[in-house]
């Protein structure tokens, strides 16, 4: 099965540690197509969700090795997927260039040029794992869909903030996998 990865950003520990697992099961990513991490609204998005100390935290944590000689991930529980040896992934280029997989980085993943390079590399199946919203051209891409795991219980709760909004809604938290369609966390559900 031809799979190609979707991200929010090269440094994206999701992104990074999907393709790593898919790789150790034997299903090497085709593509990887990652938002530029220096993009305005990717920074804007992340300096909203975390705040200025976390974001300059995460850059140091990206772009310098910690001083102690421990490779850390940002997301403990992602850690088991990124060890590599004695140190981790750090980014996709580096996951990419160890399992031998070409890996985009694209301004919008809905772009002409975005659409034009997922279809040269001919995806039954593409895996979200961030990033922008996506439009019905790109959607059309794969053979099978696009695959998404929402952090809220669909149809429930929708969107961003899920955890949030489950708690204050007084919907069980939880995870829903389903299909990317052209609403917003409206497609098939499949667990």
């Amino acid at each position: 099965m031809r799979i190609v990865v979707l991200c929010s950003s090269v440094y994206s520990e999701t992104g990074c540690a999907m393709a790593v697992r898919m790789a150790k099961l034997g299903c090497v990513p085709v593509g990887a197509l990652a938002l530029s991490t220096l993009d305005s609204g990717t920074l804007l998005r992340k300096l909203g969700q975390w705040g200025a100390q976390d974001v300059i935290r995460y850059v140091r944590a990206k772009l310098i090795p910690s001083g102690d000689g421990q490779a850390r991930a940002r997301n403990a529980h992602l850690q088991p997927l990124l060890q590599h040896g004695d140190t981790i992934f750090r980014s996709l280029r580096e996951v990419a260039k160890f399992y031998g997989f070409p890996l985009a980085v694209c301004r919008d993943q809905n772009a002409p040029d975005s659409i034009a390079r997922l279809r040269e590399w001919s995806p039954d199946l593409i895996i979200f794992a961030g990033g922008n919203i996506l439009r019905k051209q790109l959607l059309q891409v794969p053979r099978l869909g696009v695959l998404n795991v929402h952090l809220g219980w669909l149809p429930e709760v929708r969107g961003m903030s899920t955890p949030e909004w489950s708690l204050l809604n007084r919907v069980p938290v939880g995870v829903t996998i389903h299909y990317v369609d052209a609403g917003i966390d409206t497609g098939p559900i499949l667990e």
